[in-house]
């Protein structure tokens, strides 16, 4: 008797390019299609924008997420191939991630709560660069950075735009986060730090009405500063000048709804995030 695959319920999601979508049509007629609410394993084909987009669509379902390479760029991403898809997801390795927690207060006093999977950033929206104080568990680390931003990245998003910002990569499971400053003025020969994942990251924006800083979780961003006119893009609040932004794992978090997400199934022989 054959032994029930702990995934045999498998729901595809896919990007809108072509090559996802043909990869999506040849996967749904050789495997079905589940519902996304009764799915054991959710299987991503696109890129890592797809794969971010999908983690936190899934963050609260606690279904692991598998991604195949149908995009331009596929750190988080396996292999693409549709040969016996049931047993590589038998046979991948499951890590788990604790996304963080970004929070920030508007001039209204209202909190405002994004979870970042890859990194929370924060970049100047003028000629002016940003200035910063950082603050690590409740203790000053440095009174004064001015660059045009500053990121906390997660090991899952090391080899994002971190990594573009001459930050480390980090191991998949390290329990590391990376502090990586953006085209750092002064001090100007600082490369960033590493810190412990149970960091408390308060980053607190000086001179905010003369350098406004836009503030983003992942594709979620928001102003902080006296920017006059918001990006119609974005889903924009503005935050007073001097304002803090506050970064933690969300698992140390209070509310219920707050659960840890869990990473892409990665197939053992990948070497694509170390």
């Amino acid at each position: 008797m054959t032994k029930p695959s702990r995934y045999d319920r498998i729901a595809f999601v896919a990007s809108p390019s072509s090559e996802a979508q043909a990869a999506f049509s040849q996967l749904t007629r050789d495997y079905g299609n589940c519902d996304l609410g009764e799915a054991d394993v959710v299987v991503a084909l696109g890129g890592d924008g797809l794969m971010l987009q999908t983690l936190h669509q899934n963050m609260r379902t606690g279904k692991p997420i598998y991604g195949m390479h149908r995009g331009t760029v596929g750190f988080l991403m396996n292999e693409y191939s549709t040969h016996d898809l049931r047993a590589r997801l038998e046979a991948a390795h499951e890590s788990e991630i604790n996304p963080l927690l970004m929070r920030a207060t508007d001039v209204n006093d209202r909190v405002h709560l994004h979870h970042a999977i890859n990194e929370v950033a924060l970049f100047r929206q003028t000629y002016q660069a940003a200035r910063l104080r950082i603050l690590i568990d409740e203790r000053e680390r440095m009174s004064e950075l001015i660059a045009d931003g500053i990121m906390v990245a997660t090991p899952a998003g090391s080899t994002a735009y971190n990594l573009s910002a001459q930050g480390p990569i980090l191991p998949i499971n390290a329990a590391l986060l990376a502090l990586t400053p953006i085209s750092a003025f002064r001090p100007r020969r600082w490369r960033g730090a590493l810190l412990p994942n149970t960091a408390y990251v308060v980053i607190e924006v000086l001179e905010g009405d003369k350098r406004p800083v836009a503030a983003v979780a992942d594709p979620r961003p928001f102003r902080c500063g006296c920017c006059s006119t918001p990006a119609t893009a974005w889903k924009s609040v503005f935050c007073a000048s001097n304002s803090a932004i506050e970064i933690q794992r969300a698992a140390h978090c209070r509310t219920a709804e707050l659960m840890p997400a869990r990473l892409p199934l990665q197939d053992r022989s990948a070497g694509r995030n170390p």
